[in-house]
């Protein structure tokens, strides 16, 4: 997934912006947003959207005020012809009438519409500048998420205990670059570039954007990666029928939470992708909206919806979870807030039981 760009003119921007204004998203212990959607005024939208805003290095060639009265446009068109779409689940009416402290409101960012709009434009970029879109959160967190995930490679085979500082333990490239890895809303798919470059050689990407499709591919072409395959595909409702020993996220989690019925959606996320990963296998989400201690509350509460309440008892043991939480990024920059110290992005791993 990508963010809004800020003009080349504006100042370079740290790797990482807090996604809620109150509070740095991955400072430990963060709480939450409120659930549900409110709508605001466009002014009130560029200042929501300017808060994802991570600039890359390729910059923008469009005006921002256009972009905004584009989506803008894309949105008040979706919202003429029909209701913002239900999640297609049973957790549905039960999840908005309890909601969780980690829920964050809705926001346009939310929104097909909005990616396929956002997606439209660059892909326009590359066809007339062959400017490749944003980097979503930064290279520098690109870079360590694909450095990291080679390192967990270890732990699939077996070769790391739980909490381990992965980072300083090497990899049997031979056994490892031809696991297959997915990674989930792949956007322009420099993820799985920079994860080609670590050695990884089974690589698929997905998006639900035809628009990011698109210029993933072209951007692979260019760029020398035309084994990456990338494919048309909504994780919610997954058409793919293999299963994968890698899978990454950049944001797409993040995004699935910002609809206006992100809860309940977050569970059908949860659920496409224990099917899809290889017992044994890893998953690794990166988040600016969730910290890691979220995530694991999140991933806890998924095993106690499949096996029961009663089974996730203290004493239940590793049977009744479905994923087990492997290690998190260690190396991201930390900031102070409120006396509590955290970072503005977080990367988890978890390891499918």
């Amino acid at each position: 997934m990508a963010g809004i760009r800020l003009t080349p003119e504006e100042p370079e921007m740290p790797v990482g912006t807090p996604p809620r204004p109150q509070l740095p998203a991955s400072v430990a212990g963060a709480g939450g947003g409120s659930g549900g959607l409110e709508m605001a005024s466009d002014d009130e939208r560029s200042v929501a959207a300017d808060s994802w805003s991570v600039r890359s290095e390729y910059g923008s060639t469009l005006d921002d005020d256009q972009r905004y009265a584009d989506a803008a446009e894309v949105l008040a068109a979706a919202a003429a012809s029909a209701n913002f779409p239900s999640a297609a689940s049973d957790y549905c009416s039960s999840d908005k009438e309890d909601q969780d402290p980690g829920d964050v409101e809705g926001s346009m960012l939310g929104l097909q519409s909005y990616w396929d709009a956002s997606y439209s434009e660059d892909l326009a970029n590359f066809q007339e500048h062959g400017h490749a879109g944003e980097i979503w959160f930064g290279a520098d967190v690109m870079d360590t998420v694909a450095v990291w995930t080679k390192s967990l490679c270890n732990i699939i085979q077996g070769g790391i205990p739980s909490g381990h500082d992965s980072m300083k333990s090497e990899v049997d490239e031979q056994l490892f670059s031809n696991y297959p890895v997915l990674d989930v809303g792949t956007g322009n798919g420099l993820l799985l570039q920079a994860l080609a470059k670590q050695g990884f050689t089974d690589l698929t990407g997905t998006d639900y954007s035809e628009g990011a499709i698109e210029l993933a591919r072209n951007l692979a072409t260019r760029d020398g990666f035309d084994s990456i395959k990338f494919l048309v595909d909504d994780i919610l409702e997954t058409k793919l029928d293999r299963k994968f020993k890698i899978i990454t996220d950049k944001g797409t989690l993040d995004a699935i939470g910002l609809h206006p019925d992100g809860r309940a959606k977050r569970i059908m996320y949860w659920e496409s992708v224990s099917n899809l990963v290889e017992p044994g296998g890893i998953v690794v989400i990166t988040s600016c909206n969730h910290t890691k201690d979220e995530l694991l509350q999140e991933v806890e509460e998924f095993s106690k919806r499949k096996f029961g309440k009663e089974n996730m008892d203290e004493g239940a043991g590793p049977a009744s979870q479905i994923f087990r939480y492997i290690d998190h990024v260690r190396t991201y920059p930390t900031i102070m807030f409120g006396g509590v110290e955290g970072s503005q992005v977080c990367t988890v791993a978890f390891q499918r039981m």
